[in-house]
């Protein structure tokens, strides 16, 4: 069998710039620096061997295991733009002298690499290897502090929850091939259809079904991300709650919408219900918030929510209507994306001189530095689905999406959905409100305007410019979403 070395470029660049930065920090003097630098050229360089890729067509290699189309290349393309972020973030990490620099970048490319594996994975063992990466990276990422308390007690709720889910979804994937004899996403698809009601192999569906949802960070299965993300270092936070939850759906796209087609009608109104405790939980809880940084996490844990929304109209007769749920999924990441980065790289920046990363350390940021106020401001608003910024359009899919699913329970979904966003404006004005009229606490000085790194000044520049383009040129976006679907059932 004839590997297409051309179709994994992108993942071999990446692994071998991975494996470099890990040789380097051994035998460089200043590998801090050159690890920091290293990282960012390998992922300029994959992303060229991405785009060189982009036209050429579907290209298919290891027996049809691993697959680049349209979907896969505008995955690809959201995976290396995050990561290029998430490095310009981290070199305010590096600057403060934080030992073990190679490996803290070795993890980030190493599960980038996953991440990039994830949407071209036509097969369950494909997906499990390649989210077992992203996670098992994760683990030791998020308790990179070693001396931080916080730290590790979220790294080790993480790997706990994290080792449950995987067995969970690897007991379920091993149903799935029991009852079809096949790991291929498209013969599973066939073979479940003709197998019909089963009920054990319902419960496969629902055992892979649920070890994705705790990668999405999908309620109940969320209460490792809010201690996860305050004990991480803030780029660690970031790429967890972008990237990952990005690699987790879609993840859960494939083997919902290629795999299980022929179950929709069970596991599409267990999303309806599943997206809306999802919604309600975190919006509630990040009204009581006092850290930004926990704060945001029970954020993505509600943007989750939002995005499972199109789920529930899986079940559809009308194959237009489960291509739209599809689509919509695709754009709500990509701004989600933008918007999220954007808002953990102003965290960054303010922990510099307030680590405790509160709330109240955000009074009169706008005052101080009316840009990042802006900035800042710009990403919770798209956050809160507030025009002119991307979150707008983002939130109108999922409406569209739902509404034209046509059944009662997606009606009650769009109304819920609409009342979670409602919640969710005061949260996010509220920080804005500080941003711009709030005074420090008494006896808390008010600080100079942060001073802006090169680096994080332009991952700053970089989301707020996608976030304000997508706003208000959302069809640059959605001319490439359409033709990056995959076929959503039969």
């Amino acid at each position: 069998m004839a590997i297409d070395f051309h179709a994994i470029l992108p993942e071999l660049v990446l692994a071998g710039t991975a494996l470099l930065v890990l040789v380097v920090d051994l035998f460089v003097e200043r590998a801090k620096v050159v690890a920091s630098w290293l990282s960012i050229a390998g992922t300029v360089v994959a992303g060229v061997a991405l785009a060189s890729l982009v036209g050429g067509g579907t290209r298919s290699t290891f027996g049809g295991s691993f697959v680049v189309d349209n979907y896969a290349l505008l995955f690809k393309g959201l995976f290396l733009g995050s990561l290029l972020l998430v490095l310009l973030m981290s070199q305010r990490y590096i600057n403060a002298g934080t030992a073990y620099q190679g490996e803290f970048y070795f993890l980030v490319l190493s599960s980038f690499v996953g991440m990039l594996l994830m949407p071209s994975s036509r097969d369950l063992l494909m997906l499990f290897l390649s989210l077992e990466i992203v996670s098992a990276t994760g683990f030791i990422a998020a308790g990179f502090r070693k001396s931080d308390a916080r730290g590790n007690e979220g790294a080790l709720k993480f790997l706990l929850i994290g080792v449950l889910s995987t067995a969970v979804m690897l007991f379920g994937m091993s149903l799935v091939y029991g009852f079809t004899g096949s790991l291929q996403l498209g013969i599973i698809a066939e073979r479940l259809a003709q197998l019909g009601d089963e009920p054990a192999a319902v419960m496969a569906v629902f055992l892979v079904i649920t070890g994705f949802a705790f990668k999405v960070s999908a309620a109940p299965f969320h209460f490792w991300a809010p201690d996860t993300y305050e004990g991480s270092p803030v780029p660690v936070a970031a790429y967890l709650s972008v990237a990952s939850k990005a690699a987790g759906f879609a993840g859960l796209l494939q083997v919902t919408f290629v795999a299980f087609p022929s179950y929709a009608r069970y596991w599409a109104p267990a999303f309806a219900v599943l997206a809306a405790i999802t919604m309600l939980l975190g919006n509630v809880i990040a009204l009581a918030q006092t850290n930004i940084v926990r704060l945001l996490a029970y954020s993505s844990v509600a943007q989750a929510g939002y995005m499972l929304v199109p789920f529930a109209a899986g079940s559809s007769a009308d194959p237009a209507v489960r291509e739209e749920a599809f689509q919509a999924v695709l754009v709500y990441l990509l701004i989600y994306a933008f918007t999220n980065l954007g808002a953990f790289a102003v965290v960054t920046l303010v922990s510099q001189r307030q680590p405790s990363n509160l709330i109240t350390d955000y009074a009169g940021l706008a005052r101080r530095s009316p840009a990042l106020g802006m900035a800042m401001t710009a990403f919770l608003f798209s956050l809160a689905g507030i025009p002119p910024a991307a979150g707008w359009y983002a939130k109108f899919v999922i409406f569209k999406s739902a509404i034209n699913g046509d059944t009662l329970t997606l009606q009650l979904l769009v109304v819920f959905m609409a009342v979670m966003t409602v919640v969710a404006l005061f949260y996010y004005a509220g920080v804005a409100r500080s941003l711009w009229l709030g005074t420090p606490p008494e006896g808390a000085p008010e600080l100079a305007a942060p001073r802006v790194s090169p680096a994080l000044g332009t991952a700053i520049a970089l989301s707020a410019a996608g976030v304000l383009v997508l706003g208000v040129l959302p069809n640059l976006l959605v001319q490439y979403a359409p033709v990056s679907t995959l076929v959503a059932g039969p």
